[in-house]
């Protein structure tokens, strides 16, 4: 279970097994683009093609400015993702297309770098920001969609409680091309169980 963290709003936190996820600050930069950067081959296949200026601290403070807003707006809640021990940062988790009224739902996206892939540390920040989905936002359900190679996602998803429910042809632009990709979804009872 995911606990959230004291701190001001901008270090309120979710504590979840070994990591804390937090929102993305501007002191986070040399981090991120340095794990990004690092990571570049690793994330490609999965990820859309990433702009030329990608890695930029301008591109990055475009990016905090709209986290803010959509965040402001109740359409996404993003988050780094930080090893408790030492407080590296391993990744990224955000729930986006936040959609209230009769869906109450949500969609999940993350990433991890390379060197701290395989080590449960995704697996463990997803549950957390599950936890903070149903419990501190509300919602219903949670959807998400992957690469059918993607083994290693559908494998983190389906531990979670995820349920394959469907398959979208050409459903994202990923890495230059439009991709197939299997789609899951978890509902907040199925969780609770």
């Amino acid at each position: 279970m995911a606990l959230l963290a004291a701190g001001s709003d901008e270090q309120r936190g979710i504590l979840a097994g070994r990591v804390m996820l937090r929102a993305p600050a501007s002191g986070d930069y040399a981090a991120w683009a340095a794990l990004r950067g690092a990571s570049r081959a690793f994330l490609a296949p999965w990820e859309p093609t990433w702009p030329p200026d990608d890695l930029t601290r301008a591109s990055y403070r475009r990016r905090l400015r709209r986290y803010a807003r959509e965040t402001r707006d109740d359409i996404s809640r993003p988050f780094f993702v930080f090893r408790g021990e030492d407080g590296a940062l391993l990744g990224s988790c955000i729930l986006s297309n936040i959609r209230r009224g009769v869906a109450q739902t949500g969609t999940l996206g993350y990433w991890i770098g390379q060197q701290f892939a395989g080590k449960g540390y995704m697996g463990e920040a997803v549950k957390g920001l599950v936890a903070f989905s149903f419990d501190e936002l509300g919602l219903h359900r949670i959807e998400a969609a992957c690469l059918p190679s993607n083994e290693p996602s559908r494998r983190l998803l389906a531990r979670v409680g995820f349920a394959e429910e469907g398959y979208a042809r050409a459903y994202l632009k990923i890495n230059g091309r439009w991709e197939d990709h299997v789609l899951l979804g978890l509902v907040s009872s199925d969780w609770r169980q």
